[in-house]
């Protein structure tokens, strides 16, 4: 534990080490002056030396700066806030030394210093000092324990909100967004559109290519409709197997259609082959639109049945193309 003592007297310095390194304090440091201290401490630096002491002993009558100025300087620099400063002084009188507690001093010895008085007091303030020590280090590490398990919290519900293979929303996430995305556009008349989206033939192309190959088909299908999409409300969902859908709120069926367009392109700029497919020799999909201004009496399944209806229109006519729901209202 390193000892830091400040004293103008080079008795007092004598003294003090042949009582602290008698019983076992080998680490001391000694300063003449307030000055001296503080460069010790590395006061002024960007990164003060407070690992290096435990405690200071700090004589009170020093020329040019006392210890209780030297004290109240220290005890400014939050880095020291918590190394204990013992006053050493000849004067005990009671305003004195209220003055130094004041400053930030948590004991005192008196002059001549008595051996004794002085390591029961010593021991007392490491003590109290190795206890704030151990107490702060067991909050670091509860701040970050806590920190831990919240970004773990975090993950895990990113995870039980996205779907594990492609990173879009899944199924749950996407009837809460379409939930909430629905009351909003129904309480101010505006409309709001669904694009369900299949890949076409995917059974046979996980047949012809293998499932690993199915996967990769599925997550650069998803990309490419995440791409599509152009604002931070417009959300994709992967709504089952080789199925998404795509959520455009504030968006009328001629928006949908520019985005299921872009869809459209992205696919076929994928150039993922399929030579197998009786829509196409690449991976394509089918895709049908549903728009609608709900009211606070429209079920929000009539939306979503239209859309899978017009996707079902779309898959029955050949696949690989768009179809808009008959029951559009926009």
């Amino acid at each position: 534990m390193g000892i830091l003592i400040v004293d103008d007297s080079e008795h007092v310095h004598t003294q003090l080490r042949f009582f602290l390194t008698s019983s076992g304090y080998q680490k001391l440091t000694f300063a003449e002056s307030a000055a001296e201290a503080y460069a010790c401490l590395e006061i002024d630096s960007p990164q003060p030396a407070a690992d290096k002491f435990d405690l200071i002993l700090m004589d009170i009558m020093m020329p040019d700066i006392d210890g209780i100025e030297a004290c109240r300087r220290i005890k400014k620099c939050a880095d020291f806030k918590d190394i204990p400063i013992i006053m050493v002084t000849g004067k005990t009188d009671i305003e004195y030394l209220q003055i130094a507690f004041s400053e930030g001093a948590v004991d005192y010895i008196t002059k001549p210093i008595n051996k004794v008085e002085l390591l029961a007091r010593v021991r007392s303030v490491l003590r109290l000092k190795h206890e704030i020590d151990h107490r702060k280090s067991r909050e670091k590490e509860l701040i970050e324990v806590t920190r831990q398990l919240e970004a773990a919290n975090q993950m895990l519900l990113q995870l039980s909100f996205s779907d594990a293979l492609t990173g879009v929303a899944n199924r749950r996430s996407f009837e809460k967004i379409y939930s909430k995305e629905w009351g909003r556009v129904a309480r101010h008349s505006r409309p709001i559109s669904l694009i369900m989206i299949d890949i076409d033939y995917f059974k046979l192309y996980n047949d012809t290519y293998g499932h690993p190959q199915g996967d990769v088909c599925l997550k650069q299908v998803a990309k490419a409709l995440r791409d599509a999409l152009k604002r931070p409300g417009d959300v994709v969902a992967r709504y089952g197997g080789e199925e998404f859908v795509i959520v455009l709120p504030d968006t009328d069926t001629e928006g949908a259609c520019q985005i299921a367009e872009s869809i459209r392109v992205n696919i076929d700029t994928l150039r993922l082959e399929f030579k197998e497919s009786l829509a196409s020799n690449q991976v394509t999909v089918s895709m049908g639109i549903s728009t609608t201004v709900p009211d606070i009496n429209t079920l929000s399944d009539s939306l979503i049945n239209s859309a899978d209806k017009a996707l079902y229109q779309a898959k029955s006519e050949g696949r690989n193309r768009v179809k808009i729901s008959q029951d559009n209202v926009t």
